[in-house]
């Protein structure tokens, strides 16, 4: 009776819940007409995502590449409905370009007329293609339901008008407001040079590059001209350019000036950074000279300001020295979307005014770069080379010691012990730079906390091992086995899921094919090595490592050790040439 009372008051709770969906495999059909999650709670007032659309205007059969940007989202689910009467059905059908995350579905009748999100995972950005089918309403606004969390939800959140050829065009309900207007700019004629940097203008380059030559070049210059600075800025770039002056390498209060593509020109303006939000763009009259080009996926801008502007306390004196921000990232119509990757940011400050130096910068902090590069000697190198070691050449040393042990025990014990302190030494080091949790690495730092966990259990289990000849010896083997293979497969993945990181994102895809080289390196040398222990016991007909135990090690001929020896020197040098690898693109970034 003690039991059942508690069991039948959960029971009785349970009934008492009120009934709510939750779709995170994005199958929302039940929501087609309302666009309402089935959450239970009552949708945001304010939108914070944004809809954009490669052309406002079309034809029937066309296709419009739609863009949803913003914060970080959960789900979705999008559609396009006559501007007349956004209250009605779906029009038009959509097609895929990630199909990974976002997936079609029918509304109102109409085949793959929404797309919604596959999974439950974060994102920054979706795109999809929508196609003006048969005879269509002569404008379509776009519409997006956006989940952040269960709990926190935005419902029909208008986009852009498209309309066709014909109609008159109806603007949208809900528009950000656009950049400012910016003087009229004259158009440039040929690349940037980057003769000069370092004798009479100060340049920030990565990577040290010539724009002239590199169309991957990212160039920033600035030549000080009597009381004023001309400043010349170009890189590969689809959507905008920018740079800002900092009085620290973190984003937030900074003079910013950007550089973007709106329709067939470009729009030169100043802004102002506030924390991590968007910019507050200001007009471009404090600018002079402004010219820009774009040919071939490279923008290039350039413009004068004076050294001080009095009236605008947001532009910075130039005569004084900052961090110097460079940043590329995606824009529609006009509007900035939030960097894909890392900002170029200069190792100091700078006078850009007095000074003539020629530097680069880096896109990774330093304790970011000291983190990836010791997590990978912790789990490419150390724990590698360790545990073959231990698994493989216990016989080939049977009587060499190193200070009173064993020599392989011994060079294990040292390659683990290392893995451990670096591991727990790299683990602290995104904290010390960010100060907190980071929601931008996905998964990342989930399997570094495990990688973290099983590597400190490794020791503990190993300082608790029973003799040799105690009956629970082989158990301890398997668990010492099984986690110590469990934590490099962590890692393995913890790796991988690094690379891509926005504070190291190394380059695609090479970094993945690489990785995965190195694994499959690793996983041929364990296969070869077991191989040829299984040819030398059958051809003995006992264990090699018996034969250790119960005879006179110097009776212990050779039994094709050298083999071994060869092959471990082989594999040293083939994973410091992967390590090495690895630890000069993290140099480079």
């Amino acid at each position: 009776m003690a039991l059942l009372c508690p069991v039948l008051a959960v029971w009785f709770l349970a009934l008492l819940q009120s009934p709510v969906s939750g779709y995170p495999d994005g199958r929302v059909t039940a929501a087609c007409d309302s666009m309402i999650p089935q959450h239970g709670h009552h949708p945001q007032p304010r939108a914070v995502h944004n809809i954009t659309v490669d052309r406002s205007v079309f034809s029937p059969g066309d296709r419009i590449k739609v863009t949803l940007s913003g914060s970080r989202f959960m789900g979705f689910l999008l559609q396009a409905r006559d501007a007349n009467h956004v209250d009605g059905g779906p029009v038009g059908f959509f097609s895929l370009i990630d199909g990974d995350v976002s997936q079609l579905l029918s509304c109102g009748g109409v085949q793959d007329s929404a797309v919604s999100q596959t999974n439950k995972r974060r994102k920054e950005n979706l795109e999809v293609y929508w196609t003006a089918a048969g005879p269509s309403p002569l404008c379509v606004q776009l519409l997006v339901t956006v989940v952040e969390k269960y709990s926190v939800y935005w419902v029909k959140v208008p986009g852009p008008v498209v309309c066709q050829s014909s109609a008159p065009l109806i603007s949208s309900k809900l528009q950000l407001a656009p950049l400012p207007a910016a003087p009229p700019a004259s158009s440039l004629t040929q690349p940037f040079n980057s003769a000069g940097c370092g004798s009479h203008k100060f340049c920030v380059r990565s990577p040290s590059c010539d724009p002239r030559r590199d169309p991957l070049c990212f160039f920033l210059s600035f030549t000080r001209e009597g009381d004023s600075v001309l400043t010349e800025m170009s890189g590969p770039a689809s959507g905008y350019l920018s740079f800002a002056f900092s009085y620290d390498q973190w984003m937030g209060d900074d003079d910013v000036y950007l550089c973007v593509i709106d329709g067939q020109t470009v729009a030169i303006n100043p802004a102002y950074n506030r924390g991590r939000s968007p910019p507050d763009v200001a007009s471009a009259d404090v600018l002079r000279d402004l010219a820009w080009r774009i040919d071939d996926g490279m923008l290039q801008c350039s413009f004068r300001r004076d050294l001080r502007i009095p009236a605008s306390p947001e532009r910075f004196p130039l005569d004084r020295s900052y961090y110097i921000f460079l940043a590329d990232g995606p824009a529609g119509e006009g509007r900035l979307q939030r960097h894909q990757r890392q900002p170029l940011i200069t190792s100091r400050m700078y006078d850009v005014a007095a000074s003539t130096e020629d530097v680069t910068g880096s896109r990774s902090p330093l304790l970011i770069k000291f983190h990836g590069a010791m997590m990978f000697i912790a789990w490419m190198t150390t724990v590698s080379v360790g545990a073959l070691v231990a698994r493989f050449f216990k016989p080939v040393w049977p009587s060499r010691t190193l200070c009173g042990e064993k020599l392989w025990f011994q060079v294990h014990r040292i390659l683990m012990v290392s893995t451990v302190l670096l591991t727990c030494a790299a683990f602290v080091l995104p904290f010390l730079y960010r100060g907190h949790w980071s929601s931008r690495a996905g998964y990342h730092p989930f399997f570094g906390c495990v990688v973290l966990a099983l590597a400190i259990l490794q020791p503990v289990i190993a300082v608790c091992r029973p003799p040799p000849h105690s009956p629970r010896r082989p158990l301890f083997t398997w668990i010492h086995w099984g986690g110590g293979t469990a934590a490099r497969i962590v890692a393995v993945v913890a790796l991988f899921l690094g690379m891509d990181v926005e504070a190291l994102d190394l380059p695609d895809p090479w970094d993945a094919y690489t990785m995965a080289g190195f694994v499959l390196w690793h996983v041929g040398v364990d296969i070869l090595l077991e191989v040829h222990g299984c040819c030398l016991q059958k051809g003995s007909g006992t264990f090699i490592e018996d034969r250790v135990e119960i005879l006179n090690p110097s009776i212990i001929k050779d039994e094709g050790f050298t083999f071994q020896k060869i092959l471990l020197t082989i594999y040293i040098c083939g994973n410091l040439g992967f390590l090495i690898t690895f630890l000069a693109a993290i140099y480079q970034i």
